[in-house]
């Protein structure tokens, strides 16, 4: 089975553009399917001209860790209750590194791994529905010219 154009997801900001910001905001979930044995994710730069593209294969210990039950004192019900890592969370960053997690509403997330995408050679119009590069607005790219894109820190 594949699922094919799925997409969602924010722009994450926390006012530190240094490091991950991980979470489950701005998901799309796909309910009542087997986790796939690996995923394609191609997507654009919010700060580069160019789009990147990677397969990520999910090792067993990640499917070990979605089946196993955890025993954990839940924050938001404050009840202690047995709960499951269900959600992988995939962070996209400039210069196409790629951050894997999987983690629960009341499980702190772990990471799968780390990850260097390519450059997609076809870049980003690929659907012929003319979507393209959108620079950044004056603002943000007064602040990329000030401070830089923080390369290093993800």
């Amino acid at each position: 089975m594949r699922f094919f154009n799925v997409h969602a997801g924010v722009a994450g900001y926390t006012r530190k553009p240094e490091g991950w910001h991980k979470g489950t905001s701005g998901g799309k979930p796909i309910n009542n399917v087997d986790l796939p044995d690996q995923l394609l994710l191609r997507w654009q730069s919010l700060v580069e001209p160019q789009a990147y593209k990677i397969s990520i294969r999910i090792p067993q210990w990640v499917r070990d860790e979605m089946v196993t039950p955890k025993r954990v004192y839940c924050r938001s019900s404050k009840e202690w209750m047995n709960d499951y890592r269900f959600a992988i969370t995939l962070g996209m960053a400039p210069g196409g590194i790629v951050k894997v997690w999987v983690g629960g509403p009341c499980l702190s997330f772990k990471e799968v791994g780390r990850y260097q995408a390519k450059v997609e050679p076809l870049g980003p119009n690929q659907d012929g529905k003319g979507l393209f590069y959108r620079a950044p607005n004056s603002a943000a790219q007064a602040w990329i010219d000030q401070h830089g894109i923080p390369y290093g820190s993800w």
